[in-house]
């Protein structure tokens, strides 16, 4: 195989800006296409339920199921997945799911109360969701890690029930998958994917039930059909193509750094992977490893589209340039990969997952450290955090009023009302002042 073709910038260049920008944005040119075809999936399972959905899972999946319930997965099955991996196998699941659940049980939210100066109590109410539906892709991979890292903040949460659907194309069932689900909890699993599987979460069909929030990672339709269902449920964030940015001084060995962009590159064409280092030649070391590893991958084919169309290696000033770089990208995964890590951390403000150190290895994260790995993407890390506890859970707030707390209250109430024209809440409030002063003379 000859060089890989993965495009070099440095920004001393004149052109850098706007190589750059085109190098982070994302082409919808093929979104107003999904989009039509994800909404009529979408308002035909909305309209025939089951039927629909049989026939999306028949003509996309090739699986000919007379019931939904031919395509649900017994909950004995997913034992029987479980108690099949042995050994290193099943200690490996289990170490993960042990790690993921400690990690979680951190972010647990209490709920409180206070009281005000009135003699008022104010307080905030922390509860579970009823229901949540869990989309694990299953399309191009089998996907046992996003059981993990999705029903298990679940089900920390408390929520009351978990519907996960998966995809079995050519009804190809992995025992993985069914043997994290066992593992982490889920209630019911139905083999169905796409945006099919995101209507019928989201709507409910005889035999699926509605959940309150789906959450999840998943391709092009799935993403469409998240985004158009959004409103009569909840959802995590719009996923899109893995993201990593390694900031690199040239101390981590370059082989370690290859197979890190290699790592999120082998997931999809359109991923992104993207070295920015101030050290030339440690840069230069990194393009002839990329060409000596890329044949010997399996993936290969998909690696080489994916740096070729959205990849690159920036030589950058300094690091501190680097660091900037990489906030401005806001990716899903930042790697710092640098000998003081610990100096540069502070700086980086906008990433799904920061993994600090040479040792610190993306992959990590995508398994076992402990984090979730359902993470913003599309630059989003800007204001969006990763999936957790918090997502599934709701806070309602309780407020409860004495006589006289409720009097001073209305006072401060009334004006504001009024400026806002509203005099049924003016009046609202002035009927407290006055019940109360009635009580007080009588």
């Amino acid at each position: 195989m000859t060089g890989t073709t993965i495009r070099t910038l440095r920004t001393r260049d004149a052109v850098f800006e706007a190589a750059f920008a085109k190098l982070i944005a994302w082409d919808t040119s093929e979104d107003a296409t999904v989009n039509k075809v994800v909404r009529a999936i979408v308002d035909d399972v909305r309209a025939r339920g089951d039927t629909a959905l049989l026939e999306y899972t028949a003509r996309f999946d090739g699986i000919a199921a007379a019931s939904v319930a031919e395509l649900s997965i017994a909950p004995a099955e997913l034992e029987r997945c479980l108690d099949g991996l042995i050994g290193a196998d099943r200690a490996a699941l289990e170490a993960a799911a042990h790690r993921i659940r400690r990690y979680h049980e951190q972010q647990t939210q209490p709920s409180f109360e206070i009281s005000d100066d009135h003699g008022n109590r104010l307080g905030s109410r922390v509860t579970p969701l009823d229901r949540v539906g869990v989309y694990v892709p299953g399309g191009q991979a089998a996907y046992p890690s996003t059981v993990l890292m999705t029903v298990i903040p679940a089900r920390v949460a408390g929520v009351g029930e978990i519907v996960m659907t998966v995809p079995t194309p050519k009804g190809v069932r992995n025992p993985w998958v069914f043997a994290a689900a066992a593992l982490a909890g889920v209630d019911r699993v139905i083999t169905v994917g796409g945006a099919q599987a995101i209507a019928a979460l989201a709507f409910g069909t005889p035999s699926v039930p509605r959940v309150d929030k789906i959450v999840g990672p998943g391709g092009a339709y799935v993403a469409a059909a998240k985004r158009l269902v959004f409103g009569p449920v909840g959802i995590d964030l719009i996923a899109g193509p893995s993201e990593i940015v390694v900031v690199a001084d040239g101390t981590t060995p370059v082989e370690w750094v290859v197979l890190d962009l290699f790592s999120q590159a082998e997931h999809d064409e359109a991923a992104q992977a993207i070295l920015l280092t101030p050290n030339t030649a440690y840069l230069a070391d990194v393009r002839r490893r990329i060409d000596e590893l890329l044949p010997t991958m399996q993936r290969r084919a998909t690696i080489a589209a994916s740096l070729a169309g959205r990849g690159a290696l920036i030589e950058t000033r300094d690091l501190d340039e680097a660091v900037a770089i990489a906030n401005r990208i806001a990716p899903e995964h930042v790697e710092l990969a640098v000998a003081d890590a610990d100096a540069l951390l502070p700086r980086v403000r906008h990433a799904g997952a920061i993994f600090v150190g040479s040792h610190t290895a993306e992959v990590l994260g995508d398994y076992v450290a402990g984090p979730s790995h359902v993470l913003p993407t599309f630059g989003t890390a800007r204001f969006a955090s990763p999936l957790g506890v918090y997502d599934f859970q709701k806070r309602t707030s309780v407020i409860r009023c004495s006589a006289s707390g409720a009097a001073a209250l209305a006072r401060i109430a009334t004006p504001l009302a009024v400026a806002e024209g509203l005099d049924a809440h003016a009046r609202a409030a002035e009927a407290r002042v006055q019940g109360f002063d009635h009580n007080l003379k009588s």
